[in-house]
C-alpha cells in the first residue's frame, strides 16, 4: 500500500511538472502572439485635463510599439473609481488597461465602500509622468500670497469657494492638506474632472483651487489666474516666479499628480512584460519625452517594482491626511 501511494505521489508530481511546463509554454506563446486586436486604455477623467494630455502623448507611440490600435476611453466619475473598477473586473488578458492617476492612492482612505481594491485588483506596470499642483486664485480675489489667502479664509470662514476635479481627488486632498496645516475653512465645490474645475476658477464661479501646474501656468502670464504656491520641493521652470508652498510658509505641503499604466492583477506575466516593454519604450522615446517635458511634466518610465513601491508610499501618506481631516465619502 505504501509503495502504491508513493508511486501515486510521484506520478502526481510528474504531472504537475509537465503541467507547469505546458502553462509556461502557453504563456510564452501568448506573449509572442499578444496583442492580436486593439487594446482599450481607460482614462478615469474627461478629455482636456493634464493626465488626459499625457495619455494621448504616450498613446500613439504605445500603439506603434504594440503593433495594434490603442483605443482611449474616457470614463470619468466617482473620483476615478468608475474606470478603475471596470479595468479591475475586466478579463485579465491585456486588452483592457488603465491609465490611472493619484486618485488610486487616495480612494481607499476616503471611500467607505469600494467595489475594488487598487492594491489587490490592479497591478502597476510603469508610470508615465508626474507634476505638481499649484494653489491658484481668481484675479478678483484680493490676495497675492499664500499667507494673504490663509488670512482671508480665516477672517471669513466658509465664505470662499474652491473647486476640485472631484471629491477624493488630489485636487481635493491638496486643499485638505492645507486646511490641516493652517486651519482655514473654505467651501468645497467638486466638479467632474480637471477641465470643468479649471473653467470654474477661470469664470470666478469658484475663487480658488489646486490645479496641476502645466494647466494653471497657461493662465498666469495673461492674468486669468494668479498662482500663489507650487506644492513641490522646488520651483518649476513653468512658473519660476511662483514660490513653493513650503517657501510660502506651509511646511511639508506637497501634492504631486502622477499617472501611469496598470492592468488587472491576474494578467499573465508575459503579457505584462510585453505591455511594460512597449510602454517604457514609448515614454522614454526622445520625441515623447520632449513633448511630456514641454507640457510641464516630468517623464518617468520606471519599473513595475518602483511604481508599486511609489504607490504604497503615496497611499500611506494620503491615508494619514484623510484621517487627520476626517474626509470620508460614500
Amino acid at each position: 500500500m505504501l509503495n502504491r501511494r508513493s508511486g501515486d505521489i510521484r506520478c502526481l508530481m510528474a504531472a504537475l511538472v509537465v503541467g507547469c511546463g505546458v502553462l509556461a509554454s502557453l504563456g510564452d506563446a501568448l506573449a509572442q502572439n499578444y496583442p492580436t486586436r486593439p487594446v482599450r486604455m481607460l482614462l478615469p477623467f474627461p478629455p482636456g485635463g493634464g493626465s488626459d494630455t499625457i495619455a494621448r502623448i504616450v498613446g500613439q507611440k504605445f500603439a506603434d510599439g504594440l503593433g495594434q490600435q490603442v483605443i482611449i476611453d474616457n470614463r470619468a466619475g466617482a473620483s476615478g473609481n468608475i474606470a478603475a473598477d471596470i479595468v479591475a473586473k475586466a478579463p485579465a488578458d491585456g486588452y483592457t488597461v488603465l491609465f490611472g492617476n493619484s486618485s488610486l492612492a487616495i480612494s481607499p482612505a476616503v471611500f467607505s465602500k469600494m467595489t475594488y481594491s487598487p492594491s489587490r485588483d490592479l497591478v502597476p506596470i510603469s508610470m508615465a509622468s508626474q507634476y505638481p499642483f499649484s494653489l491658484v486664485v481668481h484675479p478678483s480675489l484680493p490676495v497675492k500670497t499664500v499667507k494673504e489667502f490663509v488670512a482671508l479664509a480665516k477672517a471669513k470662514p466658509n465664505a470662499l469657494d474652491y473647486a476640485s476635479s472631484g471629491a477624493g481627488t488630489m485636487a481635493h486632498m491638496s486643499m485638505e492638506l492645507l486646511r490641516i496645516k493652517t486651519g482655514v475653512r473654505i467651501t468645497h465645490l467638486p466638479y467632474k474632472g480637471a477641465a470643468p474645475q479649471s473653467v470654474a476658477v477661470l469664470t470666478g464661479e469658484a475663487q480658488a483651487a489646486f490645479i496641476v501646474l502645466p494647466v494653471a501656468a497657461r493662465y498666469f502670464k495673461d492674468g486669468k489666474l494668479r498662482g500663489l504656491g507650487v506644492a513641490a520641493e522646488k520651483r518649476s521652470a513653468l512658473a519660476p516666479e511662483v514660490p513653493t508652498m513650503i517657501e510660502a510658509g506651509v511646511p511639508g505641503h506637497m501634492a504631486i499628480q502622477w499617472n501611469g499604466l496598470l492592468a488587472p492583477s491576474k494578467t499573465p506575466q508575459p503579457v505584462l512584460d510585453r505591455l511594460y516593454q512597449a510602454w517604457v519604450a514609448s515614454v522614454k522615446s526622445p520625441d515623447v519625452s520632449k513633448r511630456i517635458i514641454a507640457s510641464g511634466a516630468e517623464p518617468s518610465g520606471n519599473s513595475p517594482a518602483e511604481f508599486a513601491a511609489f504607490m504604497k508610499v503615496e497611499t500611506d501618506k494620503w491615508a494619514e491626511v484623510a484621517k487627520a481631516s476626517g474626509t470620508k465619502l460614500d
